[in-house]
């Protein structure tokens, strides 16, 4: 078994709440998440506290039971650490912004400055940053739009823990999400669409040169009957330390749902590496 979670939530008080979540692997047992939500801050602001998952896009934010697929887009994998993605502990601030024409929030992050191989604090100054703008907006009675762009920075492993200043480098990330929803409303449990897509930019600093790299995915959802979905998945995308090769990737995917509590998936992944190497899969 890869993975499996226990998760302990609740209401502390009328102002507090707290959600943790331990995972259990085949080598280790870790706490995946550990915070405390204040959602009645003055200002109008939401805080969290601990360790969590860094709103960096929308599969960052996601845990693998809950993954629209069963695997993640070669994108995160290659420029976002992966499975364990930006996850650190820290403080996450977040506000709506009130408006006549959008449901509109940003949230700022700021971490410890250690997510895997992605970014690691040298020093005790090495904090990472992430900041992420979501728009949504209901386009018809049965069509909505989501919309977010995010950003990421963080000292990398780069230069070894012992740099000094002149051997620390950075990473930058840049994001943008849209996620697109079609459920018609008087065969909504029948025919549905969900359409989902990331951009990637990643900028990776090195000794006496800077890896620029950029990865994508594109995925779709039909629902066409009751408990039955079609999808697909492109994907495509750099590597953060070798920005001049690519790695590419297509799936199929059928999901049954027995009940709302569980689902039933096949994936059948072909990926194309870079070295030229070809895999098929069925998961």
């Amino acid at each position: 078994m890869h993975e499996s979670e226990a998760s302990f939530q609740a209401i502390v008080d009328p102002y507090a709440r707290a959600d943790f979540f331990i995972s259990f692997g085949k080598e280790s047992v870790e706490l995946e998440e550990g915070y405390l939500t204040f959602p009645t801050l003055p200002g109008g602001l939401l805080a969290k506290v601990g360790k969590m998952r860094a709103p960096f896009g929308k599969v960052n934010t996601l845990h693998n039971h809950v993954l629209p697929w069963t695997d993640r887009p070669i994108a995160i994998n290659n420029l976002v650490n992966g499975e364990d993605g930006i996850s650190d502990a820290g403080i996450s601030v977040a506000k709506l912004i009130t408006n006549p024409w959008v449901f509109l929030e940003a949230t700022g992050q700021v971490s410890r400055g250690d997510s895997g191989l992605l970014f690691q604090a040298k020093k005790r100054g090495d904090l990472s940053y992430v900041g992420h703008l979501r728009g949504y907006q209901d386009l018809t009675e049965s069509t909505n739009l989501d919309l977010g762009v995010s950003y990421a920075r963080g000292r990398n492993p780069v230069g070894g823990l012992g740099a000094d200043d002149l051997g620390r480098f950075a990473t930058d990330l840049w994001g943008v999400d849209a996620t697109v929803r079609w459920r018609p409303l008087r065969r909504s449990i029948y025919t549905s669409f969900l359409g989902r897509s990331e951009l990637i930019w990643s900028r990776r600093e090195e000794f006496q040169r800077q890896q620029n790299a950029f990865g994508y995915y594109v995925s779709g959802d039909y629902q066409f009957a009751r408990r039955w979905f079609a999808g697909a998945r492109y994907d495509r995308s750099g590597r953060a330390d070798v920005a001049t090769i690519h790695d590419t990737g297509g799936s199929f995917l059928l999901t049954y749902w027995p009940s709302e509590f569980s689902q039933i998936r096949g994936q059948y992944r072909h990926t194309g590496f870079a070295e030229g190497q070809h895999a098929n899969e069925l998961l």
